[in-house]
């Protein structure tokens, strides 16, 4: 069965649209029946709707049967590292303030698309299966995270100077506290929401105010969260941005690893590094979760995405922003080279992306076949990869190639036919 609602990563969309109160109650009743009424520990991001979502999910999960613990605002990999046998986060992530979302988890890990479709299943079904559960507040959850991420991946920062943009997210008391307890020397921008500030004009969704702050100043670095605090990205002293897949580098190598698993998006100058060095790369969909999935069954510990999502396994279960910047941070005062220095070594060919809005995300065979004669034809020297978003409707076509002219002549060629095909 196609799932209707679940996306790639959990169910979202504006709030009073496509997400609305009784969509996330039936979604709380339906996880508590499938996982047999397991206790739930939920959090949430910022957004004013927030509250009411998280009352409609908690009255949701009550009425399955679960026993549900409100953590208040705290990061979905608090909620993964906090959480026994299931966890719920209330947020949209990336997006702007209108869109609201729910994430699921059992055991820490986000769901497979097979438990997903099983409970888009239990959705419309009715009847109370036994006594209902409670629902129970638990203030401080934050204070403790705050201890496991800076005891588990954190080491002496003193003398750093770090930017820390919190995207006026869940991120904007606890990531300014960890760095605190670590002895780096810190400005602290993005730390003020208001419910409809969360991703505007800061975080890892929108570089620019980090990277003049930076620039402006006397800094080391800055790091950017996104809204729920999963992703991070970063700006080196002289504010020039440093993706996701530059973080990766530096990690990889600093860290030593054999095997790092990345998505169809990360870019090809990044295999071209991790083979010259010896590392092996796996491949996945887009999505940290299939990431996590590859490294779970291939023993690795580290993977990510382009977009800022890192996967540390070593002392933790899912991506964190927050470990990824202590982890960033630690490579930088421990090898005592600067963030430039450490990203220079991974050269990346020049990508262009086109976001094409569309009325369907089903890719017709035409442009499926299109994409694969223009690969054959590169051989290598690039590429283009289209495909549709998991979190918005448009379909995302990327082209990639050793020149920036090259990489924009590709993209022309084929978002004419996506949006033909699907505009």
């Amino acid at each position: 069965m196609a799932r209707q609602y679940f996306g790639t990563d959990g169910v979202r969309g504006v709030v009073g649209e496509e997400l609305t109160g009784d969509l996330v109650e039936r979604l709380g009743r339906a996880f508590a029946r499938w996982s047999s009424g397991a206790e739930v520990l939920v959090g949430r991001d910022t957004r004013g709707s927030g509250p009411e979502l998280e009352g409609a999910l908690a009255s949701g999960l009550a009425g399955g049967g679960s026993s549900v613990t409100l953590g208040g605002v705290l990061p979905t990999p608090a909620i993964a590292l906090l959480a026994g046998a299931a966890g719920a986060v209330v947020s949209a992530s990336h997006n702007p303030a209108e869109y609201n979302g729910v994430k699921l988890f059992r055991d820490g890990l986000k769901l497979e698309d097979a438990e997903e479709e099983a409970i888009e299943a239990l959705l419309d079904t009715s009847g109370q299966d036994g006594p209902a559960g409670s629902i129970t507040e638990a203030p401080g959850l934050g204070e403790r995270y705050v201890e496991l991420v800076a005891e588990r991946f954190g080491g002496p920062l003193d003398g750093l100077r770090v930017v820390v943009d919190c995207a006026n997210g869940a991120m904007f008391d606890v990531g300014p506290a960890v760095f605190d307890r670590l002895g780096a020397t810190i400005t602290v921008i993005g730390d003020a929401p208001d419910g409809t500030n969360i991703n505007a004009g800061c975080g890892a969704t929108d570089l620019g105010l980090l990277s003049r702050t930076v620039a402006g100043g006397e800094f080391d670095l800055g790091v950017a969260f996104d809204g729920d605090g999963d992703r991070m990205l970063a700006v080196d002293g002289n504010g020039a941005p440093v993706d996701g897949d530059q973080i990766l580098a530096v990690l990889a190598l600093f860290l030593g690893v054999d095997l790092v698993a990345v998505t169809q998006m990360t870019n090809l100058g990044f295999h071209r590094l991790m083979r010259e060095r010896g590392v092996r790369v796996l491949t996945t969909d887009v999505g940290d979760r299939y990431v996590l999935e590859a490294l779970r069954a291939a023993g690795g510990v580290l993977g990510g995405e382009q977009s800022g999502h890192v996967i540390y396994l070593n002392g933790h279960i899912t991506g964190d922003g927050l470990a990824a910047a202590l982890l960033l941070c630690r490579a930088v005062v421990e090898q005592k080279r600067p963030l430039a220095e450490l990203a220079g070594a991974f050269e990346p060919f020049p990508q262009v992306m086109e976001n094409v809005p569309v009325r369907s995300k089903g890719l017709p065979q035409a442009i499926l076949e299109e994409a694969e004669r223009i690969n054959a034809e590169l051989g290598g020297r690039g590429r283009v990869l289209v495909r549709p978003s998991g979190t918005e409707p448009v379909v995302r076509v990327l082209a990639e190639a050793e020149t920036a002219r090259e990489a924009q002549q590709l993209c022309a060629r084929i978002v004419p036919l996506v949006q033909r095909e699907l505009g």
